[in-house]
């Protein structure tokens, strides 16, 4: 039996077909941040199962490698353009593993399991450090989703220690032990790691302002001195790893207490950071309801004189 016309189908007029929706191409250039944080989210855990073998070396190398990767995707995103919301969070998910349970974990397997009757100590060390990390996270995206509405000078400095940081400064007495083994007996004790994780588990979630990098802008007449200092770094990070490493996460601690006194001199010029007031409709006066025991009232129809 053929197809039967409906009454209010006109004759030669066809239904139009139904296209399904076609997903949208994605350019390259968008995948390429993601990949480089998947890449430093397979480094982190890379660096677990170091630690598991006992490879405390490559484990430590696993985790800055992560931090390279991690201060590469951003960058790339926005210079790319590829910035979306999902490889934010993507970001956020790897940094929360590669710098927030990798490292203490390398610190666990390494010392602070070997506490003797306090060895629940340590792994409530792990879990503060942990826990710390997720919030600053947490602090940071949200705090991101309000820059506008902060100073331009601001924009230099970070809220607490950020995560990569932590995780560089986290690692740090096991390159110095790598450098320096005499030292092992002293930085490889669990009662000095124990507090020392706490303290950097508090300041990630502190109010210190720390040095960052993201908006820093350089003349022109320093790039050459810059690049040049940049060789020497790589070419000391290849020659001596361990020292350069070291070097690089004492300068950070002595950074913190002058980017804090810098932040207070900015803070006494510019004033204190607005705070995000939203302003409250004016209220309106509002009739009174109608008692429900009273009858309605009624306009008056009738005739003022009969006729």
């Amino acid at each position: 039996m053929g197809h039967e016309r409906t009454s209010h189908e006109r004759p030669g007029h066809e239904r139009p077909r139904m296209r399904r929706p076609r997903l949208r191409s994605l350019p390259v250039n968008s995948l390429i941040p993601n990949i480089l944080t998947v890449i430093s989210l397979c480094a982190g855990l890379t660096a677990i199962r170091f630690a598991l073998n006992g490879n405390f070396e490559l484990a430590v190398l696993a985790i800055v490698f992560a931090g390279v990767m991690d201060g590469l995707d951003g960058r790339l995103a926005r210079l790319l353009k590829g910035v979306t919301r999902f490889g934010a969070e993507l970001d956020s998910l790897a940094d929360f593993l590669s710098f927030g349970v990798a490292p203490v974990f390398v610190l666990y397997q390494w010392s602070l399991n070997s506490l003797g009757g306090f060895a629940g100590m340590g792994w409530i060390a792990v879990l503060a450090y942990a826990v710390c990390c997720a919030l600053r996270l947490a602090r940071f995206n949200t705090m991101a989703d309000d820059h506008h509405q902060q100073p331009g000078w601001t924009q230099n400095f970070f809220v607490g220690v950020a995560a990569p940081a932590a995780a560089g400064v986290a690692i740090l007495p096991l390159v110095l032990v790598f450098q320096f083994p005499g030292l092992e007996g002293v930085l490889r004790s669990p009662y000095l790691l124990a507090p020392y994780t706490l303290a950097l588990a508090a300041l990630m979630v502190s109010r210190v302002p720390t040095v960052s990098l993201k908006r820093l802008r350089v003349q022109r007449t320093y790039v050459l001195p810059i690049l040049l200092v940049v060789g020497i770094g790589v070419a000391a990070l290849t020659s001596y790893p361990w020292i350069t490493l070291a070097l690089f996460g004492i300068a950070y601690l002595v950074s913190i207490p002058i980017t804090a006194m810098r932040y207070a001199q900015l803070e006494k010029l510019h004033g204190p950071r607005p705070a995000v007031v939203s302003a409250a409709p004016v209220a309106q006066p509002v009739a009174p309801p109608p008692d429900p025991a009273e009858p309605p009232e009624f306009p008056d129809t009738r005739p003022t004189q009969l006729h």
